[in-house]
This record gives C-alpha cells, sequence and structure tokens, in this order.
C-alpha cells in the first residue's frame, strides 16, 4: 500500500506494521533520491527532510520504511552497488579455455573498477568512512565483499569441474584482483593513467601467475 505526503503535522515515527509494505515505485523514488542526495552532498550534509521533499513523501514515511538515517543510507548504497554490478557478472564470461575466460574476468574486473561513477563513489564513500566507520562496512557488505563471494564460488566451480585446484577459493579470489590491479588503487587516487598496453600486460601476467598456482595439467 502507498503512503502519500501528509499535510498534517507529523508525529513521532512508529513502527510500520507488518503486512503493509511500502509501493515499490515509491520505496524506489526515496532510495534513488537518497542516493543522489548522498552521494553528490555527503552523509553529514543530508538530511532526511530533504529526502523526503525530493522524493514526495513524508518524513514519516521514511522513518517508518527505513528506520533511520544509516539504514537509509546502506540502503542507497546497496542499490548504487546493485547498479554497478550489472557491469560486471561472471555469467557473462565468454566460453573458451580458462587462460580465455581468466583473461576475460581480469578485463571485466579492470573496466569495472575504473569506470568514472565507481571512481567517484569510492572517493565519496571513503571521505564518509573517516567520519562514520559503519558506512565503509555498509559499502564493503553490498558491494565488494559480495563480488568476491561471487567470484570465489565461480572459481570453486571450475575446481569442481577440474580445471583449477583452488583450496581456498575466496583467497585466490583476492589474490587474482589484487594481481588484476597491480598499483590500480594508488593510480587512481593520484591521477595516473593506466595505457592499455599496460593494462594488458597486468592482466597477462596475473592470468599467468595465477594458473601456474591453480592451474592443473595443461592448463598451468
Amino acid at each position: 500500500m502507498s503512503i502519500g505526503h501528509s499535510a498534517s503535522p507529523e508525529k513521532k515515527p512508529v513502527r510500520r506494521k507488518a503486512g503493509r509494505p511500502l509501493d515499490a515505485a515509491k520505496r524506489a523514488a526515496i532510495v534513488d533520491t537518497a542516493a543522489h542526495l548522498f552521494f553528490h552532498h555527503g552523509y553529514a550534509a543530508t538530511a532526511i527532510e530533504q529526502v523526503a521533499a525530493d522524493a514526495g513523501v513524508s518524513k514519516v514515511t521514511i522513518y517508518n520504511q527505513f528506520g533511520d538515517k544509516r539504514a537509509l543510507f546502506a540502503a542507497a548504497v546497496e542499490c548504487e552497488c546493485e547498479k554497478m554490478r550489472g557491469h560486471f557478472s561472471i555469467e557473462a564470461v565468454p566460453q573458451g579455455t580458462i587462460r580465455e575466460r581468466m583473461t576475460a574476468i581480469g578485463e571485466a574486473i579492470f573496466a569495472f573498477l575504473n569506470r568514472p561513477e565507481m571512481l567517484q563513489f569510492e572517493r565519496r564513500i571513503a571521505a564518509e568512512t573517516e567520519a562514520e566507520p559503519a558506512i565503509g562496512i555498509a559499502f564493503l557488505e553490498a558491494g565488494p565483499w559480495r563480488m568476491k563471494q561471487a567470484f570465489g564460488a565461480w572459481l570453486a566451480h571450475e575446481t569442481e569441474a577440474g580445471e583449477l585446484a583452488v583450496a581456498d577459493p575466496m583467497l585466490a579470489a583476492e589474490q587474482f584482483v589484487s594481481m588484476c590491479k597491480g598499483m590500480g588503487d594508488l593510480e587512481r587516487r593520484f591521477g595516473a593513467i593506466v595505457s592499455p598496453e599496460q593494462r594488458d600486460r597486468r592482466i597477462a601476467g596475473a592470468v599467468e601467475v595465477f594458473l601456474a598456482a591453480y592451474g592443473t595439467g595443461q592448463n598451468r
């Protein structure tokens, strides 16, 4: 059931009763509005009142649905991470040899991490985390850690299929991403541009080292 903007004085927020979920379109509007304000103006500078006004709902509606500002921020982070995950999918990896598939994954990782909106998003989250550490954890849980789980599950599947010999898929996932990035975090933070040749050499090296450690038979 949709809850619209109330013209009467707002009462103290109360917990939403079970069986009355907020209309999906209205919830999406609230989260999208909150994400825009949080990531353009910052956590501290964004007020629930402004989110409510821009989304066309009451402040009570937001409190009833999300509980507090931090929970709304977590929902906004989850929304943005979901959009970004759409640009990186293990399921979209083309068929081919394990070397070709690992190379495709490395290229997808590199492209994903260097998307302009990803860079802006990371910088904003990092800045807000200095004052609110829980914000950083919310981001890690919604984005990087979830993607690591997906990649680790893929490595485990390839191990079961006999393509790889990975004892600890989660650790191996971290190792491969780190090799593909190289000094990417520092380079992005300080404005360095990685050439296509540097990118390709870095990814090829990551695949070579990874398969030397975890390949089987002819895959090494």
